[in-house]
């Protein structure tokens, strides 16, 4: 172990104690926080369980619009800066990021993104386990100041009491919504600093709006298929993969799958104008066929009469 002396004058001991230890303590700190690992937690019974998160997603290599992405970098970048901020309104320092689309178009990927550019520990909370309010007030309660808290899947993982429901107040043993709402904006939100909380899910629409509001869910975040190509070409996922692979440069391999899920949707609609004239060209050629054969037996039908 290393350590160093410092020492100066006493006409500038008012610098060092003041000025000068305390910018070393801060830096030292900072060095600190981005040595140490990241891990991520998951609710057993009334503990926490945690391992390294050891997800190589960054916002480098994940494939979304540049532009998102780069909206979601300014937004974290600017949330994290801005504690006196949020004391001198009176607000709880937290963030809420609301995930929705369709499976597998990087939900999970995008929050690890964010928890290795912050170095956020990430807790994700399993709701299905808990079966009252005041275990998830213990758990919620239990997460350390910069983390990000996760759930995922929320519209399908519990089905959350509305307050207005009439089973709202028939036990202790249900989690309700308020009693969620209640870490994420009210009294026990302000239970720790620099906190994200995120929610992901397929269905946006299923969500009671007294979630997804402004303020709790601060920012909407629409992952969707790359351009809404997946959604028209029939693509195998070896296809997919095969490109994913040409390149370690996440936007030239993003550039690159667009174009060839494009060409696919090219050729795709080529065959079918192709099929199409093919099926035409048949139905006028049957036409004809019958034209000629009402023609014949018109002129039959006249030599008989004849």
């Amino acid at each position: 172990m290393r350590s160093f002396e410092l020492n100066f004058h006493k006409r500038h001991k008012e610098k060092a104690l003041n000025k000068y230890l305390p910018f070393i303590l801060q830096k030292a700190e900072e060095i600190t926080e981005q040595e140490r690992p990241i891990k991520i937690y998951m609710n057993d019974w009334e503990n926490w369980l945690s391992v390294d998160l050891h997800h190589p997603s960054t916002f480098d290599t994940l494939a979304i619009d540049s532009e998102l992405k780069q909206t979601v970098i300014d937004d974290l970048a600017r949330f994290v800066k801005r504690k006196d901020y949020y004391k001198r309104i009176g607000k709880a320092w937290k963030r809420g990021y609301l995930l929705y689309g369709p499976p597998g178009t990087g939900k999970s990927s995008l929050v690890a993104a964010m928890a290795n550019y912050l170095k956020f520990d990430v807790y994700d909370l399993d709701l299905s386990s808990l079966n009252s309010n005041e275990i998830l007030k213990t758990f919620l309660m239990g997460m350390s100041n910069r983390s990000i808290l996760l759930i995922e899947d929320i519209d399908c993982m519990i089905k959350l009491n509305r307050r207005d429901s009439k089973d709202y107040c028939n036990g202790r043993d249900k989690i309700t919504l308020s009693g969620l709402l209640n870490f994420v904006d009210g009294l026990w939100s302000s239970g720790g600093d620099e906190r994200i909380i995120v929610l992901t899910t397929n269905y946006k629409e299923r969500l009671d709006p007294a979630l997804t509001r402004p303020g709790r869910m601060d920012m909407h975040i629409h992952m969707g298929y790359c351009e809404g190509l997946l959604k028209e070409v029939k693509v195998t996922p070896a296809e997919v993969a095969e490109m994913l692979m040409k390149s370690e440069d996440g936007d030239e391999v993003l550039k690159g799958l667009v174009e060839f899920l494009k060409d696919k949707k090219k050729g795709a609609k080529e065959s079918q104008k192709e099929g199409e004239g093919k099926k035409g060209a048949k139905e006028s050629q049957k036409e004809e066929g019958e034209e000629k054969r009402a023609e014949e037996s018109q002129k039959e039908v006249k030599g008989r009469a004849g």
